[in-house]
């Protein structure tokens, strides 16, 4: 990879316990150092690329996107798992399947959604205690977590399943991150028996799962979720997806869907707090538009809701979900002067580039106006928050609608504060905040 500056292992291992804590900080000090590639040695035979060069990473996501494919992180050691659904296959396996679960995610159908999606939110802030600081990330947890249940599963009876599905689900992501951050460990969570607890967990998932399918086909009900679309989708041929791989793409939704909005949220809500001006900008838009709609006149509603949309975006520009992204090349190629053999993994900082300052005025501070006075053109090629190319996430719209819905409607109810001077990054497999102490005061 040409004449790149090279982190070596031992410096890796040299800071290996504050990179299994949080790696961000060691990739921005190389960044600052050596600009935006440098390379790092993993072993003697595993050297990774860093970049937060957008052109580079829109080379690799979109322009030459065929001839790139997600690395054994996620197809293997995720998909131990969660199954091999959309963010955990490759080629034909992965276009098969999009094609299959896209229309699910259509305007159309999100339209029958929305008003579930607001009636569960409505009922997981029912719980906020009002006065008193806390810290709201598990009301946000749930509340994200309940979405995707309700939206996948409204027919059902789901009840305690959902809860002991949650708990595997977080239980699984922390073992997980300590094996990629710790490879050099693998080995002994082997021996200690730690991957062999946590594959039986997420057996016990899968089995949760399959009750629920059965249940849905012995009743015969067919309702206006996203599992009924799943069960109705059609391969090519007009054969139905195996439960197999349905219960795959349920994990997903589930692992991805909520994970990544409970984050988002957190962050969003914490800025706000940090920000009262723009909470009551926000509150002042929130208050003209009457969300007791459904259908298509609710989704009309949410669209007039500009500034919760620009506050979630900056916050998404501040502290991206997917704030890595991992492609290794299937074959070779060349980037203006860099070459890129076979086998090359590289890793897209989206953290980096979003707040990279060449791209971004004043790229540390909180500013919403930044979304209003730019066209969507002028920094699509700086901005990834859900990914970029035929592998954007699948749930993107989806999960929009649903944090513009929660943040008005916290927003219409409560004036938001936090003693949090600075927030500190918990980087899992989604980003998420060290911890959101929250006050919620009725307007």
């Amino acid at each position: 990879m040409n004449n790149l500056k090279l982190v070596s292992r031992f410096q890796v291992l040299r800071n290996a316990r504050r990179i299994l804590k949080n790696p961000l900080p060691f990739h921005h000090e190389n960044f600052e150092l050596h600009g935006d590639f440098f390379k790092v040695e993993l072993s003697t035979k595993e050297t990774i690329l860093f970049t937060r060069n957008p052109s580079l990473i829109k080379h690799i996501l979109q322009k030459q996107h065929r001839i790139y494919q997600k690395s054994p992180l996620q197809t293997v050691d995720l998909a131990k798992y969660i199954g091999h659904g959309l963010l955990t296959s490759n080629g034909e396996h992965w276009r098969k399947h999009r094609r299959m679960v896209q229309p699910a995610f259509h305007k159309k159908e999100l339209q029958t959604l929305m008003e579930v999606v607001r009636r569960t939110i409505l009922t997981e802030l029912a719980r906020i205690e009002p006065n008193k600081e806390k810290d709201f990330f598990s009301l946000l947890g749930d509340l994200a977590f309940q979405v995707v249940a309700k939206s996948l599963f409204s027919s059902s009876n789901i009840g305690a399943g959902m809860e002991e599905l949650q708990q595997i689900t977080e239980a699984n992501q922390q073992m997980l991150i300590k094996e990629m951050r710790q490879p050099y460990l693998r080995w002994w969570y082997q021996l200690n028996g730690s991957i062999d607890r946590h594959l039986n967990m997420a057996a016990k998932a899968r089995g949760l799962l399959l009750q629920i399918i059965e249940e849905r086909r012995g009743s015969g009900g067919k309702g206006g979720d996203l599992l009924n679309m799943l069960l109705e989708a059609r391969y090519e041929d007009g054969s139905s997806m195996p439960d197999r791989q349905l219960i795959d793409e349920l994990l997903i939704l589930f692992t991805a869907g909520h994970e990544t909005t409970a984050n988002a949220l957190s962050f969003t809500l914490l800025l706000l707090a940090q920000h009262p001006e723009i909470q009551e900008q926000l509150y002042e838009e929130v208050v003209g538009v009457d969300l007791e709609q459904s259908g298509a006149d609710l989704m009309q509603k949410l669209m007039k809701l500009h500034l919760v949309r620009q506050c979630l975006e900056e916050s998404m520009r501040l502290y991206p979900p997917v704030y890595v992204i991992d492609r290794i090349a299937t074959q070779d190629d060349t980037f203006h002067e860099l070459s890129l053999p076979k086998g090359t993994m590289v890793l897209m900082s989206m953290y980096e580039l979003h707040r990279h300052p060449n791209f971004w005025e004043r790229p540390a501070e909180f500013l919403p106006d930044r979304f209003s006075t730019l066209d969507r053109k002028d920094y699509a090629e700086y901005y990834y928050p859900f990914g970029a190319g035929p592998r954007m996430c699948v749930g993107n719209n989806f999960a929009m609608y649903e944090m513009i819905i929660a943040l008005a409607e916290i927003v219409r109810k409560y004036k938001i504060y936090t003693s949090l001077k600075t927030i500190e990054v918990n980087p899992l497999i989604s980003l998420k905040p060290k911890c959101v102490p929250l006050q919620f005061k009725e307007r």
